[in-house]
């Protein structure tokens, strides 16, 4: 935990062993004035004072406490929440200009959020949908928007849809990604010799395992190109009609025995006669070959 909070340039008090401990420890870090503040930051500013920048982070950790423990719902570690919080609280400090007349405060919390916002996009598994800027906002203002926990009507999509700017069937897949689960591929350590994971059944199907999909893949390739010669040692004529009546591919339909009559001006009997004789052929050319 100590590792994880700690600010690179800017040692934290000794007692942050743990996310309590922590906390307890950043709040007890005095608050500065408007004057002091103003001074440290100028400081830093003319003399690139490091000592001034450290003591305007760790002023502030409080805050970033507070806008972190916001966004404990997304399913990620506080401690990773304010770990992203203090980089952009640090990004803030040295962007700040004392002279606008603004506490480090109201301008530091865009930077603290902007900053929390991509790591939960970065890390959660809604990263996929939340790519537009609509979305991100949908993303972020969705589970405050909701009245509890049940599904949205109808009428409270389309109203969700108007004010966050995107579609209402964004809205209602955002909501269902929200309401599912995750569950672990592998069961827990603790869990009983009768948990059933994922993936003891992902393996079942013999068929999806990679070696068996490469073999059958250069069985297929094998069958096409055997196939290929098979039809180079027929006539032209009984290639067609094996083509048009075993072959036609995309969707086409097969042609009929009366039809390929019309065409070659020969009996339906006779037409049926080339075909059996050429498949005959055909199959004597691929069991040599396989």
């Amino acid at each position: 935990m100590s590792q994880a909070l700690t600010i690179a340039g800017f040692p934290l008090p000794s007692s942050a062993g743990s996310i309590n401990a922590y906390i307890s420890a950043a709040n007890r870090i005095p608050v500065l004035s408007a004057a002091e503040e103003l001074g440290l930051a100028r400081k830093f500013r003319d003399e690139e004072d490091i000592d001034a920048a450290r003591q305007l982070v760790l002023s502030h950790l409080r805050l970033v406490i507070a806008v972190a423990r916001g966004y404990l719902g997304y399913g990620l570690p506080h401690a990773d929440l304010i770990q992203e919080g203090n980089i952009g609280l640090m990004k803030a400090v040295k962007r700040y200009d004392p002279e606008r007349g603004v506490r480090l405060v109201s301008f530091a919390i865009h930077w603290i959020k902007a900053e929390i916002h991509e790591y939960i996009l970065k890390n959660w598994r809604l990263v996929k949908i939340a790519t537009t800027k609509a979305q991100r906002k949908l993303f972020f203002n969705l589970r405050s928007m909701k009245q509890g926990f049940a599904a949205l009507g109808v009428d409270e999509v389309n109203s969700v849809a108007a004010k966050l700017g995107v579609k209402p069937e964004e809205v209602v897949e955002m909501e269902t990604r929200f309401s599912g689960g995750d569950i672990a591929l592998d069961p827990l350590v603790e869990d009983d010799d009768d948990s059933f994971a994922p993936v003891a059944y992902l393996a079942a199907d013999a068929g999806s395992e990679p070696t068996a999909q490469i073999e059958r893949k250069e069985i297929e390739h094998l069958h096409n190109e055997g196939l290929q010669d098979a039809l180079a040692t027929l006539d032209d004529r009984s290639r067609v009609i094996i083509q048009r009546r075993w072959l036609a591919g995309d969707g086409a339909e097969a042609a009929t025995l009366h039809e390929l009559a019309d065409e070659y001006g020969v009996s339906a009997e006779r037409i049926r006669q080339i075909e059996v004789k050429a498949l005959q052929k055909m199959k004597g050319v691929l069991s040599t070959a396989m």
